[in-house]
């Protein structure tokens, strides 16, 4: 699977011929050392590398042109030092492809009242120069995030931090490529998009293969490949044969090895890192791949169930955004309605992601009652609890939109020893009636991704730079 690359940031600062050499040469003092003491600050993931005060349109141009060209440049920081006149933006930024983030900061963070002069005013003029640059944003249309306040807050720092991952997860979305095993679920409408608008809005890239051609690879499966997956699976997690026979149950396991070696190197080999299968399509399968899936899963590896494609890839990018950390795929499936514990159990038949335990994993094997294959084995668990954003993609006449709310996830009350399967509990911070109610009025369907690691702030972002609608219920 693609590994995201070291990328880094770039920094520039506006500025204008105007003020002379020795004010140009202050202003690059200021800003190499804002840099280098934000990239000190153990906040940042991706290091961010001053690159020059501009102050022609030409040199912006360039500048733009050398971003979106190279490979390990994710996005673009500005920075309005001095007055830098908007219209030596426009041809650049118009150019630009990677995401903008304008820090409106100033060098010091008070004003020097016993020294402030003229010459103190004419060099720190990020007040009215951050209006003058974004006036003309506002105009172009861009996308950009605007960070505010002193650049050696920890606030500030947290908060560029938080958007380097929505600019990573933005670049790393057009190398998305879904691997979809059979069609999808027969008359379920949420299942179905538009897979070439997909790779427009979001870069992913969808493909379809029938499943003899997984089919295939399971059959060619080496003993001692799963051998060793098997000790693995002793390692890390508690293997509990429950009331099924010694035999049946190690049979079951190793088959949703097979199933996963396969799986895997199928999406290696053919640079996928997302997938759907679908339960109504498994000839030649022993088993509906569970475990294998959720392995996967574990890994990084998007999934959507029943052939949804829009829900492989948005759990891919969600898995980006948040580091793989407690996030995945989701569905609603069972409700509290009592007052004061108002709850949705979400579940999903076999492949709950296990980023989401907060326990540890049980390797079990029970009957699926569905698709009519064999028992399948799977992880079960139980889930986080904290805060989290709740995120759908619906395709509609009009084209694609998320809708999203944040929640409060929960562990449940009690436990659930007939249920066989993992499981997450949460409530919509607008409340469960209102939340569900908005939700379903908006069109969200109910195959999700919940993520306890990425924000609804970094969700905006993210809709922003696809300019596709985001419908946030919470708001």
């Amino acid at each position: 699977m693609r590994k995201v690359p070291d990328y880094k940031f770039w920094f520039v600062v506006g500025s204008q011929p105007l003020y002379g050499e020795e004010a140009l040469r202050k202003v690059k003092e200021d800003a190499e050392k804002i840099v280098d003491g934000i990239n000190k600050s153990g906040k940042l993931e991706y290091p961010i590398e001053f690159k020059l005060v501009a102050t022609t349109a030409e040199s912006i141009t360039k500048f733009m042109k050398e971003a979106n060209y190279r490979d390990d440049v994710a996005g673009v920081i500005t920075w309005m030092h001095t007055f830098s006149p908007a219209k030596n933006w426009i041809r650049g930024t118009q150019l630009l492809q990677k995401p903008l983030l304008h820090l409106c900061t100033q060098f010091l963070n008070h004003i020097p009242f016993d020294d402030i002069d003229m010459d103190y005013m004419n060099l720190h003029q990020s007040a009215h120069g951050d209006r003058e640059y974004e006036y003309i944003n506002v105009r172009l249309g861009v996308p950009d995030t605007i960070v505010y306040g002193w650049w050696n807050d920890e606030k500030v720092q947290k908060q560029i931090a938080s958007w380097e991952h929505v600019a990573v997860a933005y670049d790393e979305s057009f190398h998305i490529k879904i691997a979809r095993f059979g069609d999808t679920m027969r008359d379920v409408a949420v299942t179905e998009g538009d897979k070439v608008a997909a790779q427009i809005k979001l870069g992913w890239t969808v493909d379809y293969y029938p499943i003899a051609d997984l089919v295939k690879l399971v059959n060619e499966v080496k003993e001692e490949d799963i051998d060793k997956e098997y000790k693995k699976l002793e390692q890390n997690f508690e293997m509990v044969e429950g009331d099924n026979d010694h035999e049946k149950y190690v049979h079951a396991v190793r088959y949703q090895l097979r199933e996963y070696l396969a799986l895997k190197k199928f999406l290696d080999d053919n640079d996928y890192n997302a997938f759907t299968d679908n339960f109504q399509d498994l000839e030649g399968l022993e088993q509906l791949p569970g475990l294998a899936v959720q392995l996967l899963q574990l890994q990084g590896y998007g999934f959507g169930p029943e052939g949804d494609f829009k829900t492989a890839g948005l759990s891919k990018l969600i898995k980006i955004l948040a580091d793989n950390k407690k996030t995945g795929l989701m569905e609603d499936y069972t409700l509290d309605l009592r007052q004061g514990h108002e709850a949705i159990m979400g579940s999903h038949m076999l492949e709950v992601d296990p980023t989401l335990a907060s326990d540890k994993p049980r390797v079990e094997v029970h009957p699926l009652g569905i698709g009519g294959k064999a028992d399948p084995a799977r992880l079960v668990f139980t889930g986080s609890e904290g805060d989290g954003i709740y995120v759908t993609l619906s395709y509609f006449d009009k084209g694609y939109k998320f809708v999203s709310y944040p929640v409060d996830a929960k562990i449940p009350e009690k436990e659930m020893p007939k249920l066989p399967t993992a499981k997450q509990m949460w409530t919509p911070k607008v409340g469960l009636e209102p939340g569900a109610k908005a939700w379903m009025y908006a069109g969200g369907g109910h195959h999700s991704v919940i993520s306890l690691n990425a924000t609804e702030e970094q969700l905006k972002q993210l809709a922003r730079l696809f300019k596709i609608e985001l419908v946030d219920i919470d708001k």
